[in-house]
């Protein structure tokens, strides 16, 4: 037998286009066979042979095992144990790789499911627009956005100056808000149509509890549309500057369209 661990003592023409598969089994044919380096080392110690590429001669020499040793080998107990947890291990592997894919699958699933039923409730759903005579309209228009332009002065005014020094007392009666006939209409429309959808705002219950990667950007437009198109509905008047905030949030289709999507 050929000295472990030495080079195949065969002429260069043996040694280079010979192929001793029958007879020996190359390191890379024993990881096919489920064999690891470990036990390779542990259960066939050195190579029975070296064998060269049969292409190219600058590559490393490939290390053959005698078949009987192999197989003989392969009878063992330990070989077998090893085999065992190495099939169990792939096994586990494959069978968690499956469980997560399919875990994956269900989740994406749920979400695809959960937005088509809150986009279909938005579009059932009807739009009560609280109805009033204009007068009346405008006033409560104005004076919402008087009182939202107090709280957001107020919200962003120190108590202190600039030293640190307490700031005098905001006097008790703040301005009034302006009357309507001095509001120029485009300003009162575009007040009028935001304190509307204020007095909607309940609406947004319909999105509760979507996420945003379940869409519940789409979804909060879907219903902005919808209620600005009911407002249209119900004020004729505000038609245009609800085409307007739908074409300047770009909620969905043109402005001429908006009718399509009324209750």
């Amino acid at each position: 037998m050929t000295m472990q661990g030495a080079p195949d003592p065969e002429s260069e023409q043996g040694r280079v286009g010979a192929e001793p598969g029958r007879t020996h089994v190359s390191a890379a044919g024993l990881r096919a066979r489920g064999w690891t380096d470990g036990i390779v080392r542990r259960l066939l110690g050195e190579p029975d042979r070296l064998s060269a590429h049969p292409r190219f001669r600058s590559a490393p020499w490939t290390r053959m095992y005698r078949v009987e040793r192999v197989e003989a080998a392969e009878q063992s107990a330990e070989f077998r144990s090893g085999a065992a947890f190495r099939s169990g291990v792939a096994f586990a592997a494959r069978r968690s790789g499956a469980v997560r894919k399919a875990a994956g699958r269900r989740g994406r699933e749920s979400v695809a499911r959960r937005r088509r039923e809150v986009l279909a409730r938005i579009l059932a759903e009807p739009i009560d627009v609280p109805r009033m005579d204009a007068g009346e309209l405008a006033r409560r228009a104005v004076e919402h956005r008087a009182r939202r332009e107090r709280e957001a002065t107020a919200g962003a005014a120190s108590t202190t100056n600039a030293l640190g020094a307490p700031r005098p007392p905001r006097s008790p009666n703040p301005p009034r808000s302006p009357s309507p006939l001095l509001t120029d209409p485009a300003s009162l429309d575009r007040w009028t149509v935001d304190y509307l959808r204020h007095r909607l705002s309940p609406y947004d219950e319909l999105l509760e509890g979507l996420s945003s990667r379940e869409g519940r950007g789409r979804a909060a437009a879907l219903l902005r549309q919808r209620i600005l198109a009911a407002i249209a509905e119900a004020y004729p008047g505000l038609a245009a500057e609800c085409e307007r905030q739908v074409r300047n949030q770009q909620l969905g289709p043109p402005a001429g369209e908006i009718s399509a999507h009324s209750d």
